[in-house]
Protein backbone atom coordinates (compact mmCIF):
# COMPACT_ATOMS: atom_id res chain seq x y z
CA UNK A 1 0.00 0.00 0.00
CA UNK A 2 1.70 3.62 -0.70
CA UNK A 3 2.22 6.72 1.11
CA UNK A 4 -1.32 8.11 2.76
CA UNK A 5 -3.40 10.87 1.81
CA UNK A 6 -3.19 14.48 3.13
CA UNK A 7 0.53 13.36 3.95
CA UNK A 8 -0.68 10.76 6.81
CA UNK A 9 0.42 7.38 6.93
CA UNK A 10 -1.69 4.91 4.96
CA UNK A 11 -4.02 3.60 7.62
CA UNK A 12 -4.64 6.55 8.78
CA UNK A 13 -3.83 5.32 12.34
CA UNK A 14 -1.56 3.67 13.90
CA UNK A 15 -2.70 -0.05 13.81
CA UNK A 16 -0.02 -1.29 16.03
CA UNK A 17 -1.32 -0.03 18.92
CA UNK A 18 -4.61 -1.06 19.88
CA UNK A 19 -7.86 1.46 19.96
CA UNK A 20 -8.05 1.96 23.80
CA UNK A 21 -8.86 5.48 25.88
CA UNK A 22 -5.35 6.01 24.88
CA UNK A 23 -5.99 5.21 21.07
CA UNK A 24 -3.22 6.78 18.69
CA UNK A 25 -3.35 9.33 16.51
CA UNK A 26 -2.01 9.72 12.68
CA UNK A 27 1.66 11.75 14.80
CA UNK A 28 1.93 8.43 16.69
CA UNK A 29 1.04 10.29 19.94
CA UNK A 30 -1.20 9.44 22.50
CA UNK A 31 -5.18 10.37 21.56
CA UNK A 32 -6.82 10.80 25.03
CA UNK A 33 -5.67 11.62 28.47
CA UNK A 34 -1.69 12.31 28.56
CA UNK A 35 0.18 10.09 30.72
CA UNK A 36 -0.64 10.52 34.25
CA UNK A 37 2.41 11.99 36.05
CA UNK A 38 3.94 10.64 39.23
CA UNK A 39 2.60 13.02 41.41
CA UNK A 40 -1.07 12.46 39.60
CA UNK A 41 -0.65 9.19 40.12
CA UNK A 42 -0.04 9.04 43.63
CA UNK A 43 -3.00 11.62 43.87
CA UNK A 44 -5.28 9.19 42.16
CA UNK A 45 -4.20 6.20 44.39
CA UNK A 46 -4.39 8.05 47.80
CA UNK A 47 -7.35 9.41 47.43
CA UNK A 48 -9.09 6.20 46.09
CA UNK A 49 -7.89 4.90 49.72
CA UNK A 50 -8.58 7.55 51.88
CA UNK A 51 -12.58 7.54 50.51
CA UNK A 52 -12.72 3.94 50.87
CA UNK A 53 -11.69 4.20 54.19
CA UNK A 54 -13.69 6.75 55.16
CA UNK A 55 -16.80 4.79 53.94
CA UNK A 56 -16.16 1.19 55.54
CA UNK A 57 -15.36 3.58 58.76
CA UNK A 58 -18.61 5.69 58.74
CA UNK A 59 -21.79 3.90 59.63
CA UNK A 60 -23.66 3.07 56.54
CA UNK A 61 -27.34 3.84 55.49
CA UNK A 62 -29.75 1.32 57.88
CA UNK A 63 -31.34 0.17 54.35
CA UNK A 64 -27.60 -0.90 53.03
CA UNK A 65 -26.45 -3.78 54.09
CA UNK A 66 -22.61 -4.15 55.17
CA UNK A 67 -21.43 -6.02 52.31
CA UNK A 68 -23.10 -3.26 50.43
CA UNK A 69 -21.31 -0.88 51.84
CA UNK A 70 -18.27 -2.84 51.74
CA UNK A 71 -18.72 -2.73 47.74
CA UNK A 72 -19.36 0.97 47.67
CA UNK A 73 -15.66 0.94 48.63
CA UNK A 74 -14.69 -1.11 45.97
CA UNK A 75 -16.45 1.02 43.46
CA UNK A 76 -15.09 4.13 44.50
CA UNK A 77 -11.75 3.30 44.71
CA UNK A 78 -12.17 1.49 40.89
CA UNK A 79 -13.82 4.28 39.43
CA UNK A 80 -11.17 7.35 40.80
CA UNK A 81 -8.57 4.67 39.57
CA UNK A 82 -9.73 4.44 36.10
CA UNK A 83 -10.90 7.86 35.87
CA UNK A 84 -7.21 9.27 37.01
CA UNK A 85 -5.74 6.15 35.52
CA UNK A 86 -3.18 6.44 38.35
CA UNK A 87 -3.03 2.51 37.62
CA UNK A 88 -3.18 0.86 34.12
CA UNK A 89 -6.78 0.73 33.37
CA UNK A 90 -6.28 -3.09 32.55
CA UNK A 91 -4.77 -3.27 35.86
CA UNK A 92 -7.52 -1.46 37.53
CA UNK A 93 -10.23 -4.02 36.27
CA UNK A 94 -8.36 -6.79 37.54
CA UNK A 95 -7.72 -5.41 40.54
CA UNK A 96 -11.36 -5.22 40.50
CA UNK A 97 -12.05 -8.91 40.46
CA UNK A 98 -9.06 -9.10 43.11
CA UNK A 99 -10.78 -6.63 45.72
CA UNK A 100 -14.30 -8.79 45.51
CA UNK A 101 -13.41 -11.53 47.84
CA UNK A 102 -10.44 -9.76 49.92
CA UNK A 103 -13.73 -7.31 50.47
CA UNK A 104 -15.74 -10.49 51.33
CA UNK A 105 -18.54 -9.66 48.71
CA UNK A 106 -17.75 -12.57 46.94
CA UNK A 107 -16.29 -15.58 47.10
CA UNK A 108 -12.85 -16.28 44.74
CA UNK A 109 -14.49 -18.40 41.80
CA UNK A 110 -17.58 -16.39 41.57
CA UNK A 111 -15.43 -13.45 41.11
CA UNK A 112 -13.46 -14.60 38.52
CA UNK A 113 -16.32 -16.49 36.82
CA UNK A 114 -18.12 -13.41 36.88
CA UNK A 115 -15.26 -11.52 35.00
CA UNK A 116 -15.56 -13.67 31.85
CA UNK A 117 -19.21 -13.44 30.06
CA UNK A 118 -20.16 -13.19 26.36
CA UNK A 119 -19.84 -9.88 26.05
CA UNK A 120 -16.00 -10.38 26.41
CA UNK A 121 -15.31 -12.62 23.59
CA UNK A 122 -18.13 -10.19 21.49
CA UNK A 123 -15.36 -7.43 22.45
CA UNK A 124 -12.85 -9.47 21.11
CA UNK A 125 -13.98 -10.22 17.79
CA UNK A 126 -15.06 -7.11 17.02
CA UNK A 127 -11.41 -5.96 17.68
CA UNK A 128 -10.28 -8.57 15.27
CA UNK A 129 -13.29 -7.66 12.58
CA UNK A 130 -11.78 -3.83 12.76
CA UNK A 131 -8.54 -4.98 12.18
CA UNK A 132 -8.94 -6.41 9.12
CA UNK A 133 -11.21 -3.43 7.73
CA UNK A 134 -8.54 -1.56 8.53
CA UNK A 135 -5.75 -3.93 7.46
CA UNK A 136 -7.64 -4.75 4.12
CA UNK A 137 -7.36 -1.41 3.40
CA UNK A 138 -10.96 -1.02 2.90
CA UNK A 139 -11.16 1.99 5.74
CA UNK A 140 -9.14 4.11 3.58
CA UNK A 141 -11.13 2.98 0.33
CA UNK A 142 -14.88 3.84 2.07
CA UNK A 143 -13.29 7.08 3.26
CA UNK A 144 -12.19 8.40 0.05
CA UNK A 145 -15.20 7.42 -1.50
CA UNK A 146 -17.57 9.57 0.99
CA UNK A 147 -14.54 12.74 0.30
CA UNK A 148 -15.54 12.41 -3.12
CA UNK A 149 -18.46 12.93 -2.65
CA UNK A 150 -18.34 16.25 -0.61
CA UNK A 151 -17.41 18.90 -3.10
CA UNK A 152 -15.73 21.57 -2.31
CA UNK A 153 -18.91 23.17 -0.17
CA UNK A 154 -17.20 23.67 3.67
CA UNK A 155 -20.42 22.37 5.40
CA UNK A 156 -21.07 19.57 2.86
CA UNK A 157 -17.34 18.24 3.92
CA UNK A 158 -18.69 18.40 7.52
CA UNK A 159 -21.80 16.53 6.86
CA UNK A 160 -19.92 13.83 5.15
CA UNK A 161 -17.29 13.36 7.69
CA UNK A 162 -19.69 12.70 9.89
CA UNK A 163 -22.20 10.33 7.63
CA UNK A 164 -19.09 8.19 7.55
CA UNK A 165 -17.95 8.15 10.90
CA UNK A 166 -21.86 7.29 12.22
CA UNK A 167 -22.21 4.26 8.56
CA UNK A 168 -18.73 2.87 9.91
CA UNK A 169 -19.93 3.08 13.82
CA UNK A 170 -22.46 0.89 13.00
CA UNK A 171 -20.42 -2.22 12.76
CA UNK A 172 -17.24 -1.44 14.04
CA UNK A 173 -16.30 -0.10 17.64
CA UNK A 174 -16.56 4.02 17.87
CA UNK A 175 -13.37 4.60 18.86
CA UNK A 176 -11.86 3.25 15.79
CA UNK A 177 -14.72 4.59 13.89
CA UNK A 178 -13.47 8.22 15.52
CA UNK A 179 -9.71 7.33 14.87
CA UNK A 180 -10.04 6.48 11.42
CA UNK A 181 -12.02 9.59 10.84
CA UNK A 182 -9.79 12.45 12.67
CA UNK A 183 -6.68 11.36 10.40
CA UNK A 184 -8.37 12.54 7.56
CA UNK A 185 -9.58 15.63 9.79
CA UNK A 186 -5.94 16.08 10.59
CA UNK A 187 -4.41 15.62 7.31
CA UNK A 188 -6.91 18.11 5.81
CA UNK A 189 -6.48 20.79 8.31
CA UNK A 190 -2.35 20.53 7.58
CA UNK A 191 -2.68 20.95 4.26
CA UNK A 192 -5.22 24.44 4.92
CA UNK A 193 -3.01 25.21 7.69
CA UNK A 194 -5.49 25.90 9.84
CA UNK A 195 -4.51 26.53 13.33
CA UNK A 196 -5.57 24.42 16.18
CA UNK A 197 -8.19 26.48 18.70
CA UNK A 198 -8.92 29.04 15.89
CA UNK A 199 -10.74 27.36 12.90
CA UNK A 200 -14.83 27.66 13.48
CA UNK A 201 -14.53 24.77 10.51
CA UNK A 202 -11.94 22.13 12.22
CA UNK A 203 -13.67 22.69 15.78
CA UNK A 204 -16.83 21.63 14.31
CA UNK A 205 -15.47 19.14 12.44
CA UNK A 206 -13.37 17.68 15.43
CA UNK A 207 -16.70 17.98 17.72
CA UNK A 208 -18.75 16.29 15.14
CA UNK A 209 -16.99 13.16 14.61
CA UNK A 210 -16.94 12.08 17.62
CA UNK A 211 -21.04 12.49 18.00
CA UNK A 212 -21.38 11.24 14.89
CA UNK A 213 -19.45 7.69 15.81
CA UNK A 214 -21.67 8.02 18.91
CA UNK A 215 -24.94 8.25 17.26
CA UNK A 216 -23.86 5.86 14.86
CA UNK A 217 -23.14 2.90 17.12
CA UNK A 218 -27.15 2.59 18.70
CA UNK A 219 -27.95 1.51 15.30
CA UNK A 220 -27.28 -2.02 15.90
CA UNK A 221 -26.24 -3.84 18.67
CA UNK A 222 -22.84 -4.64 17.15
CA UNK A 223 -22.55 -1.11 17.05
CA UNK A 224 -20.46 -0.74 20.32
CA UNK A 225 -19.65 -3.13 23.20
CA UNK A 226 -21.69 -0.86 25.83
CA UNK A 227 -25.02 -2.45 23.53
CA UNK A 228 -23.72 -6.22 23.80
CA UNK A 229 -23.20 -5.22 27.75
CA UNK A 230 -26.92 -3.35 27.96
CA UNK A 231 -28.33 -6.60 26.30
CA UNK A 232 -26.56 -9.36 28.49
CA UNK A 233 -27.71 -7.54 32.14
CA UNK A 234 -31.09 -6.91 30.64
CA UNK A 235 -31.04 -10.94 29.59
CA UNK A 236 -29.59 -11.86 33.14
CA UNK A 237 -31.04 -9.72 35.72
CA UNK A 238 -34.34 -9.01 33.22
CA UNK A 239 -35.16 -12.48 31.87
CA UNK A 240 -35.75 -10.35 28.70
CA UNK A 241 -34.23 -10.93 25.06
CA UNK A 242 -33.87 -7.49 23.34
CA UNK A 243 -32.94 -9.31 19.69
CA UNK A 244 -30.72 -8.24 17.04
CA UNK A 245 -33.48 -6.44 14.65
CA UNK A 246 -35.88 -5.79 18.43
CA UNK A 247 -32.74 -3.35 18.63
CA UNK A 248 -32.75 -2.14 15.26
CA UNK A 249 -36.18 -1.05 15.47
CA UNK A 250 -35.48 1.95 17.47
CA UNK A 251 -31.84 2.34 17.21
CA UNK A 252 -31.73 2.78 13.49
CA UNK A 253 -34.82 5.74 13.36
CA UNK A 254 -32.53 7.14 16.56
CA UNK A 255 -30.08 7.53 14.11
CA UNK A 256 -32.14 9.04 11.11
CA UNK A 257 -33.16 11.54 13.33
CA UNK A 258 -30.07 12.39 15.53
CA UNK A 259 -27.39 12.86 12.80
CA UNK A 260 -28.98 15.40 10.58
CA UNK A 261 -29.58 17.10 14.25
CA UNK A 262 -26.26 16.73 15.49
CA UNK A 263 -25.06 18.04 12.28
CA UNK A 264 -27.24 21.28 12.17
CA UNK A 265 -26.30 22.16 15.97
CA UNK A 266 -22.78 21.92 15.33
CA UNK A 267 -22.91 23.87 12.33
CA UNK A 268 -24.90 26.61 13.76
CA UNK A 269 -22.74 27.44 16.54
CA UNK A 270 -19.60 26.68 14.70
CA UNK A 271 -20.28 27.89 11.26
CA UNK A 272 -17.30 27.21 9.21
CA UNK A 273 -15.14 30.44 8.47
CA UNK A 274 -14.55 29.50 4.50
CA UNK A 275 -17.47 28.71 2.15
CA UNK A 276 -15.07 26.44 0.22
CA UNK A 277 -12.42 23.60 0.86
CA UNK A 278 -9.94 23.73 -2.12
CA UNK A 279 -7.82 20.49 -0.20
CA UNK A 280 -10.56 17.72 -0.48
CA UNK A 281 -9.58 18.04 -4.53
CA UNK A 282 -6.78 15.88 -3.77
CA UNK A 283 -9.21 13.18 -3.08
CA UNK A 284 -9.42 12.44 -6.60
CA UNK A 285 -5.82 11.59 -6.98
CA UNK A 286 -5.78 9.12 -3.88
CA UNK A 287 -8.62 7.11 -5.41
CA UNK A 288 -7.27 6.67 -8.77
CA UNK A 289 -3.89 5.43 -6.79
CA UNK A 290 -6.30 2.94 -5.01
CA UNK A 291 -7.07 1.21 -8.52
CA UNK A 292 -9.65 -1.61 -8.53
CA UNK A 293 -10.90 -3.22 -5.39
CA UNK A 294 -8.42 -5.75 -3.86
CA UNK A 295 -8.68 -9.59 -3.46
CA UNK A 296 -8.06 -8.48 0.38
CA UNK A 297 -11.23 -5.88 0.54
CA UNK A 298 -13.71 -8.33 -1.15
CA UNK A 299 -13.13 -11.34 1.22
CA UNK A 300 -13.74 -8.68 4.49
CA UNK A 301 -16.71 -7.54 2.41
CA UNK A 302 -18.01 -10.81 1.93
CA UNK A 303 -17.45 -11.76 6.00
CA UNK A 304 -18.57 -8.58 6.91
CA UNK A 305 -22.26 -9.14 4.52
CA UNK A 306 -22.61 -12.51 5.95
CA UNK A 307 -22.08 -11.32 9.52
CA UNK A 308 -24.34 -9.16 9.11
CA UNK A 309 -27.65 -11.41 7.12
CA UNK A 310 -26.92 -13.82 9.95
CA UNK A 311 -27.28 -11.20 12.65
CA UNK A 312 -30.47 -10.07 11.58
CA UNK A 313 -31.60 -13.80 10.82
CA UNK A 314 -30.94 -14.23 14.69
CA UNK A 315 -33.75 -12.27 15.43
CA UNK A 316 -35.87 -15.43 14.48
CA UNK A 317 -33.50 -18.09 14.56
CA UNK A 318 -32.22 -18.85 18.20
CA UNK A 319 -29.09 -20.77 17.64
CA UNK A 320 -27.90 -17.79 15.60
CA UNK A 321 -26.57 -16.11 18.56
CA UNK A 322 -24.66 -12.70 17.63
CA UNK A 323 -21.70 -13.25 20.29
CA UNK A 324 -21.32 -16.57 17.85
CA UNK A 325 -21.61 -15.27 14.75
CA UNK A 326 -19.30 -12.59 15.36
CA UNK A 327 -16.77 -15.19 16.39
CA UNK A 328 -17.32 -17.55 13.77
CA UNK A 329 -16.81 -14.33 11.58
CA UNK A 330 -13.39 -13.29 12.97
CA UNK A 331 -11.93 -16.80 13.15
CA UNK A 332 -13.06 -16.84 9.26
CA UNK A 333 -10.83 -13.96 8.76
CA UNK A 334 -7.64 -16.70 9.48
CA UNK A 335 -8.75 -19.72 7.51
CA UNK A 336 -6.12 -20.95 5.32
CA UNK A 337 -5.95 -18.62 2.06
CA UNK A 338 -7.68 -15.31 3.65
CA UNK A 339 -4.00 -13.99 3.84
CA UNK A 340 -5.95 -10.74 5.77
CA UNK A 341 -3.43 -10.26 8.48
CA UNK A 342 -1.47 -12.60 10.93
CA UNK A 343 -2.25 -13.05 14.32
CA UNK A 344 0.76 -10.68 15.82
CA UNK A 345 -0.76 -8.23 13.62
CA UNK A 346 -4.48 -8.41 15.27
CA UNK A 347 -2.68 -9.00 18.86
CA UNK A 348 -1.01 -5.68 18.49
CA UNK A 349 -4.49 -4.19 17.41
CA UNK A 350 -6.24 -5.63 20.01
CA UNK A 351 -7.56 -3.32 23.33
CA UNK A 352 -6.87 -5.47 26.00
CA UNK A 353 -7.51 -2.80 28.28
CA UNK A 354 -11.04 -2.39 27.16
CA UNK A 355 -11.02 -6.53 27.36
CA UNK A 356 -10.36 -6.74 30.55
CA UNK A 357 -12.03 -3.17 31.82
CA UNK A 358 -15.46 -4.89 30.25
CA UNK A 359 -14.17 -8.31 32.12
CA UNK A 360 -14.24 -5.69 35.24
CA UNK A 361 -17.92 -4.00 35.17
CA UNK A 362 -19.49 -7.30 34.61
CA UNK A 363 -17.88 -8.96 37.85
CA UNK A 364 -18.62 -5.53 39.67
CA UNK A 365 -22.32 -5.36 38.39
CA UNK A 366 -22.83 -8.85 39.16
CA UNK A 367 -21.42 -8.20 42.89
CA UNK A 368 -23.52 -4.74 43.46
CA UNK A 369 -26.58 -6.72 42.88
CA UNK A 370 -25.82 -9.16 45.02
CA UNK A 371 -24.70 -6.93 47.88
CA UNK A 372 -27.95 -5.07 47.63
CA UNK A 373 -25.49 -1.86 46.43
CA UNK A 374 -27.22 -1.52 43.31
CA UNK A 375 -30.75 -1.84 44.79
CA UNK A 376 -30.01 0.87 47.31
CA UNK A 377 -28.60 2.93 44.71
CA UNK A 378 -31.71 2.60 42.42
CA UNK A 379 -34.48 2.95 44.76
CA UNK A 380 -32.40 5.87 46.62
CA UNK A 381 -32.44 8.34 43.07
CA UNK A 382 -34.86 6.70 41.00
CA UNK A 383 -37.65 5.35 43.55
CA UNK A 384 -41.23 5.42 42.96
CA UNK A 385 -40.68 4.79 38.88
CA UNK A 386 -43.52 2.16 39.49
CA UNK A 387 -46.13 4.95 39.51
CA UNK A 388 -45.00 6.59 36.35
CA UNK A 389 -46.63 6.33 33.01
CA UNK A 390 -44.54 4.38 30.28
CA UNK A 391 -44.00 8.05 28.68
CA UNK A 392 -42.38 9.18 31.88
CA UNK A 393 -39.87 6.34 33.04
CA UNK A 394 -38.23 6.31 29.83
CA UNK A 395 -37.68 10.57 29.58
CA UNK A 396 -36.55 10.03 33.54
CA UNK A 397 -34.21 7.24 33.41
CA UNK A 398 -32.82 8.25 30.35
CA UNK A 399 -32.32 11.88 31.71
CA UNK A 400 -31.00 10.59 34.40
CA UNK A 401 -28.23 8.22 32.58
CA UNK A 402 -27.30 11.45 30.36
CA UNK A 403 -26.40 13.40 33.79
CA UNK A 404 -24.22 10.72 35.36
CA UNK A 405 -21.89 10.67 32.87
CA UNK A 406 -20.46 13.78 34.70
CA UNK A 407 -19.50 11.59 37.10
CA UNK A 408 -18.97 7.81 35.25
CA UNK A 409 -17.84 8.86 32.11
CA UNK A 410 -17.50 5.03 31.34
CA UNK A 411 -20.33 4.08 29.34
CA UNK A 412 -20.18 0.20 30.78
CA UNK A 413 -19.81 0.93 34.38
CA UNK A 414 -23.49 3.06 33.79
CA UNK A 415 -24.76 0.06 32.22
CA UNK A 416 -23.54 -2.18 35.16
CA UNK A 417 -24.44 0.37 37.94
CA UNK A 418 -28.47 0.74 36.75
CA UNK A 419 -29.46 -1.57 34.60
CA UNK A 420 -29.27 -4.70 37.28
CA UNK A 421 -31.35 -3.09 39.92
CA UNK A 422 -33.47 -1.45 37.52
CA UNK A 423 -34.31 -4.79 35.65
CA UNK A 424 -35.04 -6.57 39.12
CA UNK A 425 -37.17 -3.20 40.53
CA UNK A 426 -39.37 -4.30 37.30
CA UNK A 427 -39.79 -7.56 38.06
CA UNK A 428 -40.97 -6.82 41.81
CA UNK A 429 -43.57 -4.33 40.08
CA UNK A 430 -44.54 -6.22 37.39
CA UNK A 431 -43.09 -3.94 34.92
CA UNK A 432 -41.42 -5.17 31.45
CA UNK A 433 -37.40 -4.99 32.48
CA UNK A 434 -37.30 -3.39 29.05
CA UNK A 435 -38.71 -0.32 30.07
CA UNK A 436 -36.80 0.62 32.71
CA UNK A 437 -33.09 -0.71 31.34
CA UNK A 438 -33.25 -0.20 27.30
CA UNK A 439 -32.96 3.57 28.16
CA UNK A 440 -30.26 3.08 29.72
CA UNK A 441 -28.69 0.53 27.42
CA UNK A 442 -29.11 3.41 24.65
CA UNK A 443 -28.41 6.15 26.65
CA UNK A 444 -25.03 4.94 28.25
CA UNK A 445 -23.61 6.05 24.67
CA UNK A 446 -25.36 9.52 24.95
CA UNK A 447 -21.75 11.56 25.80
CA UNK A 448 -22.26 14.72 24.63
CA UNK A 449 -21.93 16.76 27.68
CA UNK A 450 -18.03 16.83 27.89
CA UNK A 451 -14.88 15.21 26.30
CA UNK A 452 -14.72 12.79 29.16
CA UNK A 453 -15.54 9.13 27.13
CA UNK A 454 -12.96 7.52 25.34
CA UNK A 455 -14.59 8.85 22.12
CA UNK A 456 -14.37 12.30 22.41
CA UNK A 457 -11.01 12.13 24.04
CA UNK A 458 -9.83 10.55 20.59
CA UNK A 459 -10.37 13.75 19.33
CA UNK A 460 -10.20 16.62 22.09
CA UNK A 461 -6.45 15.98 22.74
CA UNK A 462 -5.14 17.41 19.42
CA UNK A 463 -6.49 20.71 20.23
CA UNK A 464 -9.24 22.16 18.16
CA UNK A 465 -11.36 22.38 20.60
CA UNK A 466 -11.65 23.45 24.39
CA UNK A 467 -13.77 20.92 26.71
CA UNK A 468 -16.58 23.74 27.22
CA UNK A 469 -16.78 24.19 23.55
CA UNK A 470 -18.80 20.74 23.69
CA UNK A 471 -21.31 21.39 26.58
CA UNK A 472 -23.75 23.87 24.92
CA UNK A 473 -23.96 21.95 21.63
CA UNK A 474 -23.96 18.65 23.21
CA UNK A 475 -26.55 19.59 25.97
CA UNK A 476 -29.60 20.41 23.02
CA UNK A 477 -28.49 17.06 21.27
CA UNK A 478 -28.94 15.47 25.05
CA UNK A 479 -32.14 16.64 25.42
CA UNK A 480 -33.16 15.63 21.88
CA UNK A 481 -31.77 12.40 22.43
CA UNK A 482 -34.07 11.81 25.22
CA UNK A 483 -37.07 13.27 23.60
CA UNK A 484 -36.49 10.90 20.53
CA UNK A 485 -35.77 7.61 22.97
CA UNK A 486 -38.75 8.39 24.66
CA UNK A 487 -41.09 8.60 21.28
CA UNK A 488 -39.52 5.49 20.29
CA UNK A 489 -39.70 3.42 23.17
CA UNK A 490 -43.43 4.54 23.99
CA UNK A 491 -44.38 3.89 20.25
CA UNK A 492 -42.39 1.30 19.10
CA UNK A 493 -40.99 -1.01 21.83
CA UNK A 494 -44.58 -3.04 22.19
CA UNK A 495 -44.43 -3.47 18.41
CA UNK A 496 -41.40 -5.89 19.24
CA UNK A 497 -42.26 -6.80 22.62
CA UNK A 498 -40.22 -4.62 24.11
CA UNK A 499 -42.97 -2.57 26.38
Amino acid sequence: MHGGWFGLDPLGVETSRPFTRRSMNPSGQTAGYPPPTPTSAIIGTVAAALLAFLLLSVSGPAALPAEGQRMAAIFVVVLILWVTEALPVGMTSLLAVVLLPIFGVADLPTAFGTFVSPVFFFVLAMFIIAQAFISSGLDRRFSLWLLSKAGTESRRVVQVFMVGTCLISTIMSDVPATAIFMALAVGLFEKMRLTPGRSTFAKALMIGIPFAALIGGVATPAGSSINILGIFFIQEYGDVTVRFLDWMVIGVPMVVVLLPLSTKILLWFYPPEMDHVTAVGDVVTERSRLGAVSGREWRVLIILGTMIVLWVLSTWFESLDVVLISLLGAITMFLPGMRLFTWKEVERGIGWEALLMVGGVTALGAASVETGLAQWLVDGALGGLENWSALGVVALVSAFTVVIHLALPIGPVINSVLIPPLAILALSTGQNPALYALPVAFTASCAFLLPLDAVPLVTYTRGYYRMLDMFVPGAILSVCWVMVITVLMVWLGPMVGLL
